[in-house]
């Protein structure tokens, strides 16, 4: 694969200075993992907020302890790094978009992992077009409270109650999976293979290792497949979902497939009471950095090229917020 190019453009965010995640450097020549944010809250259906969810998530990270006893390892051997956000135009949902893929596209040419911080569920949709582009046959899993395949919602073909419907369209029907769902419209359910709709989670990670083997995969997981009283702080709470423990163990499993590619979306924290969903979503990551750091694979390719923001790095250089 290619080289980050040098002409690409990660935007560190300008409005806001968000903390790196926890344990993790800036730009690190050795990265395998990149955290970057999305801040993209545009198409909100019911509350906002998710805009701020990376710089939150960010922030409640430092609560936990860097080491997994579960996974018996450290976030520091994930060889992770943290870009910050994108700083992307408000109010304009296709260039908004556009960057997401073109950060997105980036990262994964230089054999990296990306791993986006949301933002509404729409900004998947560019970061599964640029994993695609570069990953033919690519699968996308979804673990979401909702279908998300309405091919319009409030006339508009580009939302988060749209998003799984135009990711089918960009990989194929037969592979996107859902897991978890359990809420949709008729229209959204028709069409659905029984295979691809994996409504019992706790089953779901040992099913798609048999059906995919080693094929590539985009995991997206929507905040509010929990259940409210583990995330309330979501755009959509829908009652009746799994526990974070539950979801813990089904992404811990999902990163020992072949992991291409992966985001957290849709926590919106002005309605996250004592911070209860940023917590579980920065435990998430976590756990999903280091379950795929453990895995053997490529390196991180130079950086050396690279520009966030204004600022041109060489291979070891420092984040502008660092400087």
């Amino acid at each position: 694969m290619n080289m980050l190019r040098a002409e690409t453009e990660l935007y560190a965010l300008s409005w806001e200075s968000p903390r790196k995640f926890l344990g993790c450097a800036g730009l690190v020549p050795a990265s395998r993992i990149v955290i970057f944010g999305a801040p993209l809250d545009a198409t909100a259906s019911y509350r906002p907020g998710a805009r701020f969810g990376p710089a939150r998530i960010r922030e409640v990270s430092q609560v936990l302890e860097e080491f997994s006893p579960v996974l018996g390892a450290d976030i520091a051997s994930a060889n992770v790094c943290d870009l910050g956000d994108l700083v992307l135009p408000l109010g304009d949902v296709t260039g908004s978009l556009e960057i997401i893929a073109t950060c997105s596209r980036s990262i994964i040419e230089s054999g990296r992992i990306p791993l986006m911080l949301g933002g509404e569920h729409l900004v998947t949709l560019p970061a599964v077009r640029a994993a695609s582009s570069v990953y033919p046959g690519l699968v996308v899993v979804g673990l979401d409270a909702h279908l998300d395949r309405r091919d319009e919602y409030l006339g508009q073909k580009l939302s988060h109650a749209t998003v799984l419907r135009r990711v089918s369209e960009a990989v194929g029907e037969e592979n996107v999976f859902h897991v978890g769902a359990r809420s949709w419209t008729p229209v959204e359910i028709h069409g659905i293979r029984d295979q691809n709709a994996l409504f019992q989670v706790e089953k779901a990670a040992e099913l798609l290792a048999v059906e995919l083997g080693d094929r590539p995969v985009y995991v997206s997981i929507d905040i509010d497949i929990l259940d409210p009283a583990y995330a309330p702080g979501t755009g959509a709470p829908e009652p009746g979902g799994i526990t974070s423990a539950e979801l813990l163990g089904t992404v811990r499993a999902l990163a020992g497939m072949n992991v291409v590619a992966a985001d957290l979306v849709e926590v919106s924290p002005p309605y996250d009471s004592a911070d209860i969903t940023a917590i579980a979503a920065a435990k998430i990551v976590r756990e999903a950095v280091i379950a795929l750091g453990s895995r053997r694979g490529r390196g991180g390719a130079s950086l050396r090229g690279v520009r966030v923001g204004q600022h041109d790095f060489e291979s070891g250089g420092r984040h502008p917020r660092e400087a």
